[in-house]
């Protein structure tokens, strides 16, 4: 199932087996049948025709959603190997020490908001008719170094835009590892239809928003004394990127 088809259910039992797993993003099977309020033969028909459609996968015994957010990459810069590859619920914890290590010093507002939200629903990935979300990760020898996040409205009438955040941790920085992870959020973007990307930052932080204007970002707005950071009022700067 692509990231950006909305689901829909034949029954109301295939939606309610779907709601659980989406939910805790991965749960044993047995797990959503004692969990689900139907008949075993119910629960049965409704996973099956989950897993016709491509909603959700069963590996083993343990239902996972079946997103298509691409492949993954090997990238190679100054001796260090990285991967890149779409986020799993096994990121989970990296992904979260990783987001709050980049946000540690106040500034990241959007990114410790994430970091919270990832807690609060203890799940990564969620895909449902009011809400989607992608995480695409670096990591190296496995673990999470870096990611880049898109925040997929499913009203219609936001369905062309998104959030992105972006981030690596700081003894990693300086080799290419953020512009690749950005590189990878735009063009999963483009490819699925999207024509604008928002940012919003601080304007304390000039090296965000440096990075980002390299990147071919632009400002377009700015919201007066919108942050409390260290007890001092800060604006914030809403940036945005175009796709042509």
């Amino acid at each position: 199932m692509d990231a950006v088809e909305r689901p829909t259910f034949e029954t109301s039992a295939a939606m309610e087996v779907y709601q659980h797993v989406e939910r805790h993003g991965t749960a044993a099977r047995h797990r959503v049948r004692e969990m689900v309020d139907l008949s075993p033969e119910a629960f049965e028909e409704a996973l099956t025709h989950l897993l016709s459609k491509g909603y959700i996968e069963d590996d083993g015994g343990t239902l996972t959603l079946a997103l298509d957010v691409g492949s993954v990459e090997q990238h190679t810069t100054d001796g260090l190997t990285y991967t890149i590859r779409p986020a799993h619920n096994d990121d989970f914890e990296g992904l979260v020490q990783t987001i709050r290590n980049v946000s540690s010093d106040g500034t990241y507002v959007v990114a410790e908001s994430v970091a919270e939200q990832l807690l609060y629903e203890d799940a990564v990935t969620r895909h449902n008719t009011v809400e989607s979300r992608v995480f695409f990760v670096a990591t190296v020898d496995g673990e999470v170094i870096g990611w880049c996040h898109l925040d997929l409205p499913q009203l219609d009438k936001l369905r062309e835009t998104a959030q992105l955040t972006v981030g690596v941790r700081e003894e990693q920085r300086g080799q290419g590892i953020g512009s690749q992870l950005m590189q990878r959020g735009l063009d999963w973007a483009k490819a699925n239809g999207y024509r604008k990307l928002y940012n919003s930052v601080p304007a304390i932080t000039e090296n965000a928003m440096v990075f980002l204007e390299d990147h071919g970002w632009n400002t377009e707005g700015i919201r007066r004394n919108h942050y409390s950071i260290d007890g001092e009022q800060v604006d914030e700067v809403m940036m945005a990127y175009t796709f042509d």
